[in-house]
Parts: C-alpha cells; sequence; structure tokens
C-alpha cells in the first residue's frame, strides 16, 4: 500500500489526494497496453513484406516483446528488411550506374523481380509458411538463430 509523499500517511493506490493532509499524490500511470495484442502472427509476417512500408514494421515486429520467442514472426521480419535493403541497393547503387549506359534497364527489370519476390512472399506469410528466399532467407534464417 503506498504513501502520500507529503505526510507520510497511508493512501489508496488509486487516491489523488491525501486524505489527511489534502496533498497532490504522484500519479503513476498505468503501463500501455500492448499495441499488437490484436495483430494474429500472420498479419505481423505479411505486414513485413508490403513494399515501401514494410520495413517499418519489420522493425516494430523485431522490437515487440510479444514476437520476441515467434521464430517464424521474426524470420518474416528478417527476410522483410533484407528485401527492403535489396530494393535499396538496386535504387541507390544499381539505378545511377546504369543510367549512363542508354537503353539498359536492368534496374527496372531488378525492380520487378523485386516486387514479385514481395508478393511471392505475402502469399507465402499468408498461408503461414516460413519460405526462405535465396540468398536473402539464408541470411534471415541465420539472424533468427542469433541471439
Amino acid at each position: 500500500m503506498p504513501f502520500c509523499s507529503q505526510c507520510g500517511n497511508q493512501v489508496e493506490g488509486t487516491d489523488v489526494f491525501c486524505a489527511k493532509c489534502g496533498a497532490r499524490q504522484p500519479h503513476v500511470p498505468p503501463r500501455p497496453a500492448d499495441a499488437f495484442a490484436s495483430i494474429s502472427p500472420r498479419t505481423a509476417s505479411i505486414l513485413c513484406y508490403i513494399p515501401a512500408l514494410g520495413w517499418i514494421c519489420s522493425i516494430i515486429v523485431l522490437a515487440s516483446e510479444r514476437f520476441r520467442e515467434n521464430r517464424v514472426v521474426r524470420f518474416h521480419a528478417f527476410q522483410g528488411l533484407y528485401l527492403f535493403v535489396a530494393y535499396l541497393i538496386d535504387d541507390w547503387v544499381l539505378k545511377p550506374m546504369f543510367m549512363a549506359i542508354p537503353h539498359v534497364h536492368i534496374y527496372g527489370i531488378i525492380q520487378i523481380v523485386l516486387l514479385g519476390m514481395s508478393v511471392f512472399m505475402i502469399i507465402k506469410a499468408s498461408h503461414d509458411e516460413a519460405f526462405a528466399l535465396p540468398i536473402i532467407g539464408e541470411l534471415a534464417e541465420k539472424s533468427v538463430s542469433e541471439r
């Protein structure tokens, strides 16, 4: 049972003021509810592959306490992050390199392939399958196994 911060009188945890001295009691806010309480593991896995936004969902999923022990969801989160890194490499490295060469649009082809991989992984995640993409999937499996 807590005590008054001014006079030391016993107060209830819900009291705003002390009954003896009338001093305002410091309010300890209740711990916020888990934001992921209503999100299923399948939904969390699917959100990790949404193009352009999946990296944010992946970071939130990896940081959440709820999915800390769920290896499948963490696998999808890591793989979604690595897929986003592949998008960045294509956009920041390959596109400027090949812009100088006329009629070569390999970066566009790679973007289409990466988009296809995202859609494919959304479908796999919706079926609760932890499909490992080449190279990216191996990195995700290593990341999940490391603690």
